[in-house]
C-alpha cells in the first residue's frame, strides 16, 4: 500500500488474503489489515478496484479492530471461480467516500 486514502479519490492500495466467512454476518469477504489507519475511519468506506483483475464496487465495512471487509458477492465470487478459504487479490484503485 501507498500513502493513505483519507479523502475521497484515486487510490493505490494492493492486499492478498483468504476468503473467510464474516463471524457476525456470515458474508463472505476478504480482510484488509490496517485499513483504519490508511483510511482514517473505523466507519464504512466505499470503494472500487480489482479483485483477480476483476473490476468490482463495494462498501468496506469496520471490523471493530482496526480492519475492514471487502465483502465479495455472490456474482463476483462466481466470475472469479474462487470461494471459501480461496486467496483473493484486491486492488483498490478510488475511495467513493
Amino acid at each position: 500500500m501507498t500513502g493513505a486514502a483519507t479523502t475521497p479519490g484515486d487510490i493505490d492500495a494492493s492486499f492478498t488474503g483468504p476468503i473467510i466467512a464474516e463471524k457476525n454476518s456470515g458474508w463472505l469477504c476478504v480482510v484488509m489489515s490496517h485499513s483504519g489507519d490508511f483510511f482514517g475511519t473505523r466507519k464504512a468506506v466505499k470503494v472500487s478496484g480489482e479483485a483477480d483483475g476483476i473490476p468490482f464496487e463495494a462498501t468496506m465495512m469496520p471490523m471493530g479492530d482496526g480492519t475492514h471487509m471487502v465483502p465479495l458477492k455472490a456474482a463476483l465470487r462466481k466470475a472469479l471461480a474462487k470461494g471459501l478459504g480461496d486467496e483473493v487479490t484486491v486492488h483498490l484503485a478510488q475511495r467513493r467516500s
